[in-house]
């Protein structure tokens, strides 16, 4: 089970890294059409009409569309992410999958007379804030991501069942790959039909988780809803299942819902991002399940990062410094965060979850208790703050940006001298620390792991040495900071030490008996190739 949800997870990474772009248009975009910005400041040049005016609506449609249609992303990204081989072939049939499915909800809806008043009727009872559009297609059911993981699920499954499939010779054009669309289009037809009659009772209940976080939140407990999220999100970083918790809280109505320019939004991202988009964040509720990670990525860790860098020792002062500051900027800027907290997590448990984690939640809490209402694409780093953050604040719209600097700044006192009391008091070797090593991967060793080629063929064959040998690996992949490896055998796969200290990664997770992660940080793509350029695959 944990295995397939890292791989879920791996394969729910190929949307969201879309994400930063999108935000980035539609951070811009919104912020500058935003009429309130424009006429307290008087900028001509941003007024209706004028040319850069009419660039910026093009280019906040451009990022909004990406977001409204996420549920065909995530479908497409489920069937490249499990398909065993012609990836290309899962693609376009989930694809098709996908529309059969939303038309022929929309059909048998309309057929069966279940449509009253903008509601789905079932069984005598009105079920409201269902139906949607979806490219094209009216009075479907809005399923959010979730409708594109139903149809991108079955039809992997389908794929790897039928990609290979042998045909009489009469029909043998429509054998192998061309056949898997062909099933896939008729298996959607009948779930189509299925779930009219299923999911109005399962959006009821996830409306419902819905409804009581946002009473929460009303009646002034919200941010006990954030504390909990901040603890269980950190709390699963280190085995890759983070992303599987957050995502139904971000795109479906488990995270909330709210009419923002006459349409139903559903999920916390997409209400900030449509909220954005608006110029109005009145219905943005501070329970949001996104802001906390602003005070701890851009402040707290790298904050720890120096601590642990006072620590080392006199003649690795140098190496650690790199290391460490590399990382703590990365953190900082973009808010990836699991190179520093897996520096340490492997060094000592008991530093992540009792004192980081803890840290983590009560800055969600804080945030909500603030009232800050702040945004990201896919973490709190420096660039999705200013954009999403400062940006809307000092172009006239209330989101209290500033509270996050000012705990910032309290947060790094904090968890500079909590991490250094810890250090010294349990004898943390953390790197260059009483003779530690110190693993570094210079940038030439990145250029050529992304290239496959060049001087770092040795460090490319040690990883797959230590993978148990080529015969031994099944899959390789990558997230954003992890290599994500599927072998045979996870008892030849090298221990977190051998990783660390020999082959420059910040650590090493096994994930059920055959799922491997090696986190590397942002090179991890290009390690990705590396390995299976070596592989031949």
């Amino acid at each position: 089970m944990k295995a397939f949800f890292s791989k879920l997870s791996q394969a729910l990474m190929l949307p969201i890294a879309l994400l930063p772009a999108a935000g980035i248009m539609l951070g811009i975009g919104g912020s500058f059409t935003n009429q309130t910005m424009v006429e307290a400041y008087n900028i001509s040049i941003l007024q209706e009409g004028t040319i850069l005016n009419n660039f910026l609506q093009v280019m906040t449609g451009a990022g909004d569309i990406v977001f409204g249609n996420l549920p065909l992303l995530f479908a497409l990204a489920i069937a490249i992410g499990f398909a065993r081989a012609e990836k290309g072939a899962a693609a376009l049939a989930a694809t098709i999958s996908f529309l059969v499915m939303n038309v022929s909800i929309a059909k048998t809806l309309a057929v069966a007379g279940m449509v009253h008043n903008g509601n789905v009727v079932l069984m005598g009872t009105e079920y409201a804030g269902i139906l949607g559009n979806m490219l094209g297609i009216s009075n479907t059911m809005n399923m959010g991501v979730f409708g594109g993981l139903i149809a991108g699920g079955i039809t992997v499954i389908l794929h790897n069942k039928y990609h290979d499939v042998e045909l009489p010779d009469f029909l043998g054009f429509f054998a192998g790959a061309r056949f898997v669309p062909i099933v896939s289009a008729f298996s959607a037809l009948f779930y189509g039909i299925a779930l009219v009659f299923v999911w109005p009772f399962v959006g009821a209940l996830f409306g419902s988780l819905g409804g009581a976080l946002g009473d929460l939140s009303a009646s002034g407990y919200g941010f006990i809803a954030s504390f909990v999220f901040g603890i269980i999100e950190r709390s699963l970083i280190p085995v890759g299942l983070h992303h599987v918790f957050y995502l139904p809280l971000w795109q479906s109505e488990i995270g909330g819902t709210a009419q923002i320019a006459g349409q139903l939004v559903k999920g916390t991202q997409n209400i900030f991002f449509a909220s954005l988009a608006n110029g109005d964040y009145s219905q943005f509720s501070s329970t949001n399940f996104m802001t906390g990670k602003f005070p701890f990525m851009m402040f707290g860790l790298p904050a720890a990062a120096f601590a642990m860098y006072t620590l080392a020792d006199e003649k690795n002062k140098k190496a650690a410094g790199g290391l460490l500051f590399s990382i703590a900027l990365t953190a900082f800027l973009t808010g990836i965060t699991e190179p520093i907290e897996f520096t340490f997590l492997f060094l000592s448990a008991p530093l992540y979850y009792f004192i980081h984690v803890p840290l983590a939640g009560i800055s969600f809490m804080l945030m909500d208790l603030l009232n800050v209402k702040v945004g990201m694409t896919f973490s709190g780093g420096f660039i999705d703050f200013s954009l999403f953050g400062m940006l809307p604040g000092l172009t006239g719209t209330t989101n209290h940006w500033y509270y996050i600097p000012l705990v910032g700044a309290i947060y790094a006192p904090i968890y500079f001298i909590l991490f250094r009391w810890y250090i010294v008091k349990f004898d943390v070797k953390t790197p260059g620390r009483k003779g530690s090593a110190v693993a570094t991967v210079s940038k030439q060793e990145y250029r050529d792991a992304k290239s496959g080629k060049g001087g770092n063929d040795a460090l490319v064959d040690g990883m797959i040495e230590a993978l148990g040998g080529k015969d031994n690996i099944v899959d390789v992949d990558a997230c954003i900071t992890r290599l994500r490896i599927s072998v045979k055998d996870g008892d030849k796969v090298k221990d977190n030490d051998y990783w660390t200290q020999q082959l420059g990664a910040k650590g090493l997770v096994k994930v059920g008996g055959t799922g491997i992660q090696a986190i590397y940080g942002a090179q991890a793509a290009g390690y990705k190739a590396a390995i299976n350029s070596k592989l031949g695959r």
